[in-house]
């Protein structure tokens, strides 16, 4: 493929060990990717940028981000395009606090959930997604276990 079809985008370098999971499905897949680190808290400008401009290289959007778990809402405000949050466990509330944040969006500021560290689940979503429109993708995911 000569186009990245899935952007990733988490709110710190702490996120990658969840976010090797979602890379080594779409890898998998033969789904191409692009990861950015962006804080909805730290540097909303750079999320928004890349939420804004994500319509020129991307079909979907995964976000991850842990405790408020503002990234996928603010991401999702700023596209069209579907986004994915997965909610990342912190120390105080395993989670549930990114969950009840992801999962809460007001009206017209869509975001699909999987599981509190759910990686994998949103890599074959988002390969999901793709494969509405690809066979070769459709394919593939009829062989995962």
């Amino acid at each position: 493929m000569s186009k990245p079809k899935v952007g990733i985008i988490i709110g710190s370098q702490s996120d990658m060990p969840i976010i090797d999971k979602t890379t080594d499905q779409l890898t998998e897949l033969g789904i191409n990717y692009e990861i950015l680190v962006a804080s909805a808290h730290r540097t909303p400008e750079k999320a928004v940028s890349f939420a804004k401009s994500a319509e020129k290289k991307f079909e979907v959007i995964i976000a991850a981000a842990g405790m408020a778990a503002a990234l996928p809402g603010v991401v999702a405000a700023h596209t069209t395009l579907p986004v994915i949050g997965i909610p990342i466990s912190s120390k105080a509330l395993q989670g549930h606090d990114a969950l009840f944040s992801i999962v809460q969006m007001p009206p017209g500021v869509p975001v699909a959930c999987v599981a509190i560290d759910g990686g994998k689940n949103a890599a074959i979503l988002a390969a999901q997604i793709i494969g509405c429109k690809n066979p070769k993708v459709r394919e593939k995911l009829k062989k995962l276990n």
